[in-house]
């Protein structure tokens, strides 16, 4: 079972990892599409759909460490 520091820990490192990702894969597959590549409002955008996922992450873990606990 795993604490909810260690949750999140899990949580964060993952969607840091996507936070990577996504900013490198913008700014390579805009300029492939035609579109323009502001990297200002691509990592505003990027920052905001990672609080996101962070808070998705973390709610799902729990959820499912709480229902495997409670189940045994």
């Amino acid at each position: 079972m795993q604490t909810k520091k260690q949750s999140f820990i899990e949580s964060l490192l993952n969607v840091t990892v996507g936070f990577l990702i996504t900013i490198i894969s913008l700014h390579l597959i805009f300029p492939l599409l035609g579109m323009e590549n502001h990297s200002g409002k691509n990592i505003l955008i990027t920052l905001y759909l990672t609080v996101l996922s962070i808070l998705r992450n973390y709610i799902l873990r729990r959820y499912f460490n709480k229902k495997t606990t409670s189940g045994s």
